[in-house]
């Protein structure tokens, strides 16, 4: 049985976010929304552009890849598409799935087509009538994964002509309608207004569900409180770490409330020992930290918690760790394959921005595209030539001159290591 979905919607209009299809005005940094949503517990965001002109159509296109690059959730893109070409745009951007227009002529003939070319799971629909289906009804199961329905009068009429399972617009937060809604077998999640009102706790709204026997994709503990070891004053110390970069941001205490509030709500909870009370953290500076993990050790009496840092900052000092006062360190040579790349990519990026006199980085960037790919496809064939020879050191240092060429190409062509990271994971 699958997870029921809550989807948020990100409207795109110059390549910023606006407020909805017909509210475009004042639009707002579309990153800081996307991840918003990213860290709140949003299980889908559907990204829709409003573009009317190729030049803004391409606009949409990056603030989505950027997007992408960003946050962890699955995102579907849609808008604006009117052949195979378009759907290819949003999924190179990196979107797992492409929305469709029911309402447009050309889509009767597109989903069919984009489906054979990038796979059914890939396709989704959204209608606002039933014409769509009366017209499709008989193929639509073999080509589209999922509908996404703009009108709740629909579902009746819907029930009767297809097996496809679908997203029901909700637009208001009633917990006994969205029940209800969920309850049903062929309805896999609801998106609307309040879910794109960033001050509902979504979190909350899906431990809510949980409790009421909908199954939904929060954190369903595997230890309770009483399997972990507090000390003399019932409290456990939980280290937090940034998850993407896995820095040390702080140290805090934790009690029973606080620990299950946590889980809950999704939001890091302390127990402040000067207080003597609970501490969400941000409530008053802003800067919440949203849950990713959380792991006890070995011995059951400390917890260590992966976070989402909200403005970058988990010190009351303003700096981003509370771990700064140095008192000795010796320098060592960084091996960790992951930082060596990331390192690497950011000091041929700064090349390109800040050229430097002699660097044979900034010859291959004045040399242009394709000079860097006669190199990328030289240090290929060096790789092979040495992958014959018995000696392994030379295949070590070809593939480290494919490596950096390789990255001169991404830097060149805008990609980053998260979009291969992410394309990977996907396969």
């Amino acid at each position: 049985m699958e997870h029921k979905n809550i989807v948020a919607t990100i409207y795109l209009k110059d390549g910023k976010a606006v407020k909805g299809l017909h509210d475009t005005d004042a639009g707002v940094d579309v990153l800081e929304l996307a991840q918003m949503y990213n860290d709140s517990g949003i299980d889908k965001i559907i990204c829709i552009d409003l573009s009317k002109e190729d030049e803004e159509h391409e606009k949409n296109i990056l603030a989505i890849r950027e997007i992408n690059r960003t946050i962890d959730v699955k995102t579907c893109g849609g808008g604006n598409i009117k052949r195979l070409e378009d759907v290819k745009k949003f999924l190179y951007a990196g979107c797992i799935e492409v929305v469709l227009n029911g309402s447009k002529p050309e889509t009767a003939e597109l989903f069919e087509e984009a489906a054979k070319r990038f796979g059914q799971e890939k396709i989704l629909v959204s209608i606002n009538t039933l014409d769509f289906l009366f017209k499709n009804g008989k193929v639509l199961s073999s080509y589209v994964h999922e509908l996404i329905v703009m009108n709740k009068e629909l579902v009746l009429g819907l029930e009767n002509l297809t097996d496809v399972p679908y997203i029901l617009v909700q637009d208001e937060e009633d917990v006994e309608e969205i029940q209800k809604v969920l309850s049903s077998e062929k309805i896999r999640g609801i998106y609307g207004d309040f879910i794109n009102n960033t001050d509902t706790d979504i979190m909350s709204l899906k431990a809510t569900l949980s409790e009421r026997g909908i199954l939904m994709d929060n954190f369903e503990p595997k230890l309770k409180w009483s399997d972990l070891k507090t000390n003399s004053d019932g409290l456990i110390p939980c280290i937090v770490q940034d998850y993407k970069t896995n820095e040390v941001l702080m140290m805090a205490y934790m009690n029973e409330e606080s620990f299950n509030t946590t889980i809950r709500l999704g939001k890091m909870t302390y127990y402040s020992r000067s207080r003597r009370e609970l501490w969400i953290k941000g409530m008053t500076s802003g800067h919440t930290q949203y849950v990713k993990s959380l792991t006890a050790d070995c011995d059951y009496d400390t917890l260590l918690a992966k976070v989402s840092q909200v403005g970058g900052i988990a010190c009351h000092t303003g700096a981003p760790s509370c771990f700064f006062n140095e008192i000795v360190k010796k320098e060592y040579v960084e091996r960790n394959p992951l930082k060596v790349f990331e390192d690497v990519y950011q000091v041929i990026c700064d090349r390109k921005v800040n050229p430097k006199e002699g660097s044979y980085t900034n010859y291959l960037f004045d040399k242009g595209i394709d000079k860097i790919l006669k190199k990328v496809g030289e240090e290929a064939t060096e790789i092979v030539i040495a992958a014959k020879n018995p000696n392994n050191e030379e295949v070590v240092y070809e593939t480290s001159d494919f490596l950096y060429h390789l990255m001169v190409l991404m830097v060149e062509k805008n990609v980053s290591w998260e979009d291969i990271v992410r394309e990977l994971a996907q396969r």
